[in-house]
């Protein structure tokens, strides 16, 4: 008897499923050492994004649950 896949928590917490299927997920760079960065990069740096389709196939494979 095959035991189930546990979905990877790590990822869980880190990516998200949009309705329509693709993988979203936050911007980095944005922990420290914003003194030298603009407002307008730091304001980018707040929104989500899509994730690549290089990577979308592993990520929805280990947020599986």
């Amino acid at each position: 008897m095959a035991n189930k896949m546990k979905s990877h928590r790590g990822a869980c917490k880190r990516f998200k499923l949009t309705g329509s299927g693709k993988v979203k997920r936050n911007k980095a760079y944005k922990s420290h050492i914003l003194t030298k960065k603009s407002q307008k990069r730091k304001r980018g740096l707040r929104q989500s994004t899509t994730l690549t389709s290089a990577d979308h196939a592993r990520i929805k494979e280990v947020l599986s649950k």
